[in-house]
């Protein structure tokens, strides 16, 4: 197995903090300080200005960025939209049709068929939907962009890395936040765990599924996915119980929970420790997150989209449908956003108002019930709105 020749430069790239090319200016002047960043980083001169030199500010990147409504949908939304019947049947015809690469990728990296599968599918509809953002602009736009810049200004530098080797055209097109492929990787990413999978002397996530599904695996495992190891499994709650100690910050043995009266919807829960989170509150879907679910929000950060692929995965590899149970009516967009300004009012940390119930946002909710005398299970209601 041959592993991107270009690897040899991820140490220059991430050893120490980047130079930070001003951003807001004007672009000519970003460019040349990038271009000036990556000859510092040993990178040839002849890449970084060939790579940049048509270079372009993209404001529908902008657009989407700030955009990203999708994630105010709730849990039983959100998976509905995302998991069709015509999506499940496809992604296990597919994973019958590349067995032998997805045990390789069990046995090389650990990672399950279901995972695999179930990101292949919502990144880019098992391939068909990589992205028409030219990644060059892409990551150039967010870059020079001020709201983020430690972040992608980076990767323009692994993408000139990959370029020098080959593996990055200037046309190349993917994901409006520079994700290349399949199962849409950073070019950082891809520089330092992508794969040959195919042996043609290039990592093509594009167009090798071989590629694609391996150097997804080595990132997964490079997160800490643990090789045989569960990740989700269905539970019913009791009508009561301290609610305060669920959410992904806690975690107790399994028994500890059936001890408090959670048990498996189907079959027998593994052992170990978990979570127990309940994305639409106590009334709502039920689920233990293991130590392999977390590792996936280092794949993407929405909890939605998160348990959202987790749970695709389940049903991949013979799970059911999940029971969504009687939630309590959320918040829409307006009333989120007025909670967000309750909640940061009072000190907590919920990050941006975007009317998205991210990770910060249920965690103040959480303290705020337990603090208010209300059910402590972090799912906003109006009636935590109006006690605010």
């Amino acid at each position: 197995m041959r592993f991107l020749p270009a690897a040899l430069l991820v140490l220059s790239l991430t050893s120490g903090p980047a130079l930070a090319a001003p951003c807001g200016g004007s672009l000519s002047d970003f460019i040349a300080a990038i271009t000036a960043e990556a000859e510092a980083t040993g990178l040839p001169e002849t890449a970084a200005r060939s790579y940049l030199a048509d270079a372009r500010l993209d404001d529908r990147v902008l657009k989407a960025d700030r955009a990203q409504g999708v994630f105010r949908m709730n849990f039983t939304d959100f998976s509905r939209r995302l998991i069709s019947a015509s999506r499940l049947e496809r992604g296990r015809a597919l994973a019958a049709q590349h067995a032998a690469l997805l045990d390789r990728a069990a046995a090389e990296y650990g990672v399950s068929v279901g995972i695999l599968m179930a990101f292949w599918a919502f990144e880019t509809d098992y391939g068909a939907v990589q992205g028409d953002f030219n990644t060059r602009d892409a990551l150039v736009t967010l870059g020079h962009d001020c709201r983020r810049p430690e972040l992608f200004q980076p990767q323009i530098l692994a993408a000139i890395a990959l370029h020098a080797a080959g593996d990055l055209p200037t046309d190349t097109t993917g994901a409006w936040a520079g994700e290349i492929g399949m199962v849409q990787m950073l070019p950082a990413d891809i520089l330092a765990r992508g794969v040959d999978g195919d042996g043609d002397g290039h990592v093509t996530l594009k167009t090798s599924v071989a590629d694609a599904l391996l150097s997804g695996a080595r990132l997964l495992q490079h997160h800490g996915w643990q090789a045989g190891q569960p990740w989700l499994a269905e539970v019913q709650v009791p009508a009561e119980m301290d609610w305060s100690l669920t959410g992904l910050e806690r975690r107790l043995p399994v028994a500890a929970w059936q001890e408090m009266g959670v048990s498996a919807r189907i079959g027998a829960l593994p052992q170990g420790e978990a979570s127990l989170i309940l994305p639409q509150g106590r009334f709502g879907p039920a689920f233990l997150a293991y130590d392999n679910f977390h590792t996936l929000f280092d794949w993407n950060q929405s909890f939605t989209y998160v348990l959202t692929g987790a749970y695709f995965a389940t049903r991949l590899e013979g799970a059911p449908v999940f029971e969504a149970g009687n939630p309590e009516p959320g918040l829409d967009e307006a009333q989120m956003r007025s909670l967000q300004e309750k909640l940061a009012a009072r000190g907590h940390d919920v990050g941006r108002i975007d009317g998205i119930l991210g990770a910060g946002t249920r965690a103040a909710v959480q303290a705020e019930q337990a603090r208010l005398g209300l059910p402590a299970d972090a799912w906003p209601t109006m009636a935590l709105l109006n006690a605010l």
